[in-house]
C-alpha cells in the first residue's frame, strides 16, 4: 500500500466509495466523474503504479474481473456493450493501474478514442514501426516479461 494513494485507501476500506466488486485480489468502484452512469474504476488492491508493474500472476484474474463488469453493465443496466481504458503514466489521474470499465449505448457521443488520429508517412515508415516493436515484444518475451 502506497501512504498517499487514493485507490490504496479504498481497497483498504480506510476511505469509503461506492463499491460495485471486490474480492481478494481487486475492487471496482463507481467513478466519481463517470462518462456515463454505471463508469466503475477496476484496481488491483495491491499498489502497482502500471500495467508493465502488474504481476503475470494477477493479469488473469484482474482482466476476468473486468470481464465480469462489462456482462453486468450489459444485465444490470441494460448497456449495449462496454467500453475499457487503462492510462499508463500519461492521462493517469491516480497513479495506480485502474482499468475503467465503462457501460456504452449506440448514439451515445462517446466516439471512439479521445484524441487525434494520425497516419503513416508511408508504408515503408509503418514497417519500420513494426519492426521496432516486434523486436521489442520479442525481446521482452524472451526476458520472461
Amino acid at each position: 500500500m502506497a501512504l498517499d494513494c487514493v485507490f490504496c485507501k479504498i481497497a483498504s476500506g480506510e476511505l469509503a466509495a461506492p463499491i460495485v466488486f471486490e474480492d481478494d485480489r481487486s475492487v471496482a468502484f463507481l467513478d466519481h466523474r463517470p462518462l456515463f452512469p454505471g463508469h466503475c474504476l477496476l484496481i488491483p488492491r495491491a499498489h502497482f503504479e502500471t500495467m508493465g508493474d502488474l504481476p503475470a500472476s494477477l493479469i488473469e484474474p484482474l482482466f476476468a474481473t473486468a470481464r465480469t463488469l462489462c456482462l453486468a453493465m450489459e444485465e444490470g443496466l441494460g448497456s449495449e456493450g462496454s467500453f475499457l481504458a487503462v492510462n499508463n503514466r500519461v492521462s493517469q489521474s491516480v497513479p495506480h493501474l485502474h482499468i475503467h470499465v465503462v457501460p456504452r449505448r449506440k448514439k451515445d457521443g462517446l466516439k471512439g478514442f479521445f484524441w487525434p488520429r494520425g497516419k503513416y508517412r508511408d508504408e515503408s515508415d509503418m514497417e519500420a514501426v513494426r519492426v521496432c516493436l516486434r523486436t521489442a515484444v520479442d525481446r521482452l518475451k524472451q526476458s520472461g516479461a
